[in-house]
């Protein structure tokens, strides 16, 4: 897991107005959304990750123990059941929301950048970070 502790800023956006839509964000949070370039990192501290995703406009952490479900709030602030778990250097978290909605993210880490691939309904969102 030599991705642990590395910082990643987003180089390229895809799609993400649309999976916003699709997940019911209002237009001025998708506006504020799609004009900040955030960075990730995944940190660990003994069994438990954390996910830290900063930009100018907000900072979100998630904390998870792999293959344990957790409440969440997602990013519209509806509150889901989420879980997390790793197949080697990706990061699969899969949300499920009382009305059904379920919201996939699929996160390879490699040596140079992150690949983050978001899906709900038919809606697929890829964004591209680079190693800062």
């Amino acid at each position: 897991m030599e991705f642990v502790g590395k910082k990643y800023k987003m180089s390229a956006s895809e799609n993400f107005d649309e999976f916003m839509k699709a997940l019911g964000v209002g237009l001025i949070t998708r506006k504020a959304a799609n004009a900040v370039t955030p960075t990730v990192e995944l940190r660990k501290d003994g069994d438990q990750y954390t996910l830290v995703t900063s930009s100018t406009f907000k900072t979100t952490e998630m904390k998870f123990k792999p293959g344990e479900e957790f409440d969440e709030e997602r990013a519209d602030g509806v509150q889901v059941k989420t879980v997390c778990s790793f197949e080697g250097n990706k990061l699969k978290q899969v949300q499920k929301a009382p009305d059904g909605l379920e919201v996939t993210y699929l996160r390879e880490f490699g040596p140079e950048e992150l690949k983050a691939v978001m899906t709900v309904k038919d809606v697929t969102c890829t964004r591209v970070y680079k190693v800062q």
